[in-house]
C-alpha cells in the first residue's frame, strides 16, 4: 500500500507533531520496558537532524477520560531525554493556551512532550475540535504510533484533517512488513495462530487459510478444533459456541489444500493453576479430568519441520500457558524454531511478543510488531484508520 512517509515531507524550520505510542509499562512511576520508546527513536532523530521542531503526543494507560497523576507522561519524557541526549520540555497539558505558547515557541531541533492525550475524553471520541486544537500546535503531522493505529481517534485521525500527514519510519516498517506476509508471502508460508480463544482469532484463521501452506493452531483454541473433530479434551479449554465455526474452517482447508497441525500430544494437569504438575500424554485424546496447558513433543516435531522448511512464517498467540513456567516450553520452542527460521519471520500480537521477549529472541526475528490489537487487525485484512489517512494521493 503506497503510503507518504516522513522522508516525503519538508521539515527544516517546521514544527513536527508526531504521534507516537509511549503507552509503556510503568511501576512504581519507573518504565519498566522502554522498547516503544527505542523503536521511534528513528523517526524523532531524522525529524531533528532535518532541522524540524518536534512536538511529541501519546497515550498511557486507561484515565478514562480525566487526568491522573499515575498516568501520567512526564517519567517518559524524562527517558526520552535520556535516549535523544537532549532536553525534553514536558507540557502541563496538551491542548490549551499555555502549550499553544509553548509550542509556538520551538526552535529548530527542540521537542515539546504533550500531557496524556487520555485526560481528555474528547480523544478517544475523535472530536474535530479537540483534533483542530492538537493541530494548531504544529505545521505537519506523522504518525508513528501503529499499536494505536486501529483507532479512530482525534490524535490517530482527526488532526489529518487540519495538516498536511505522513507515516515515520515505524509504522511504515509494521506496514511493509505485514503486508508481504498477507499479500504476497513466499512458500512454503507457515502461520502459527495461538492463544486462549477462538472467539478472538477466528478473522485472523480465515484471512490468512487461503494464503498459507500449512495453519499451526495451537494455545487454548486448539481444544475447540479437536472437540469439533470428536477428539476428547477433558476439562480442557472450549468454546462450544464455536465448535461450527471450527468445523466449517476445517472443510475450508480440505477445499484449500492447507494442511493444519493441530495438537497430536499435550502436557496436561489435574487443574489450571501455577502450582499443577505437568503430566505427558502421548496422543491426542486428553483424559477425562485433565487440563490441557501445552502441546506436546510430537506437535513440536511437527511443527518444526514445517518452520525448517519455510520461506514466510507469522507467529500470533502462544502455544501453551507460557505464563506457568512449568507449561512454557511449547511456546519457548516454536519462538526458537521462529528465530531459526531463514525465511522471512514476523511476530504479531501481544502474547507472542512477550514471549519472544521473555525468551531473549526478539532480535532473531525479521520483525516484532509493537502493535498488539493493530496487528491482529490488519492480519485480519481490515483497513486500520491510522493509516487509512496516510495513503498517498
Amino acid at each position: 500500500m503506497p503510503i507518504k512517509t516522513v522522508a516525503d515531507l519538508e521539515l527544516h524550520g517546521r514544527r513536527v507533531l508526531v504521534r507516537v505510542d509511549f503507552n509503556v509499562p510503568l511501576k512504581d512511576g519507573k518504565i519498566t520496558d522502554d522498547t516503544r520508546i527505542t523503536a521511534v527513536l528513528p523517526t524523532l532523530e531524522y525529524i531533528l537532524e532535518q532541522g524540524g521542531a518536534l512536538v511529541v503526543m501519546s497515550h498511557l494507560g486507561r484515565p478514562k477520560g480525566k487526568p491522573n497523576p499515575e498516568m501520567t507522561l512526564k517519567p517518559v519524557a524524562k527517558r526520552l531525554s535520556e535516549l535523544l541526549g537532549k532536553t525534553v520540555q514536558m507540557a502541563g497539558d496538551c491542548v490549551g493556551s499555555e502549550v499553544e505558547d509553548a509550542a509556538s515557541a520551538l526552535k529548530s531541533g527542540d521537542i515539546l512532550m504533550l500531557e496524556n492525550l487520555r485526560f481528555h475524553a474528547d480523544e478517544e471520541a475523535n472530536d474535530p475540535q479537540f483534533a483542530k486544537k492538537l493541530a494548531g500546535l504544529a505545521d505537519v503531522y506523522v504518525n508513528d504510533a501503529f499499536g494505536a493505529a486501529h483507532r479512530a481517534h482525534a490524535s490517530t485521525e482527526g488532526v489529518t484533517a487540519y495538516l498536511e500527514a505522513a507515516a515515520g519510519f515505524l509504522m511504515k516498517k509494521e506496514i511493509d512488513f505485514l503486508s508481504r506476509i498477507l499479500e504476497n508471502p513466499e512458500k512454503p508460508f507457515v502461520a502459527l495462530v495461538g492463544g486462549a480463544k477462538v472467539s478472538t482469532k477466528i478473522a485472523v484463521l480465515e484471512s490468512l487459510l487461503p494464503k498459507c501452506t500449512t495453519l499451526v493452531i495451537g494455545g487454548g483454541m486448539a481444544y475447540t478444533f479437536l472437540k469439533a473433530k470428536g477428539i476428547a479434551i477433558g476439562n480442557s479449554l472450549v468454546e462450544d459456541d464455536f465448535l461450527d465455526t471450527a468445523k466449517k474452517l476445517l472443510e475450508k482447508s480440505s477445499v484449500s489444500g492447507t494442511e493444519i497441525i493441530l495438537p497430536v500430544d499435550h502436557v496436561v494437569a489435574d487443574k489450571f493453576e501455577e502450582s499443577a504438575e505437568p503430566q505427558i500424554v502421548d496422543g491426542q485424546n486428553v483424559p477425562e479430568g485433565k487440563v490441557a496447558m501445552d502441546i506436546g513433543a510430537k506437535t513440536l516435531r511437527l511443527i518444526s519441520k514445517r518452520i525448517l522448511a519455510a520461506k514466510s512464517v507469522i507467529w500470533n498467540g502462544p502455544m501453551g500457558v507460557f505464563e506457568f513456567d512449568a507449561f512454557a516450553n511449547g511456546t519457548l520452542e516454536v519462538a526458537k524454531m521462529v528465530a531459526g527460521c531463514r525465511g522471512v519471520t514476523v511476530v504479531g500480537g501481544g502474547d507472542s511478543v512477550a514471549a519472544v521477549k521473555k525468551f531473549g529472541l526478539a532480535d532473531k526475528i525479521d520483525h516484532v510488531s509493537t502493535g498488539g490489537g493493530a496487528s491482529l487487525e490488519f492480519l485480519e485484512g481490515k483497513s486500520l484508520p491510522g493509516i487509512a489517512v496516510l495513503k498517498r494521493e
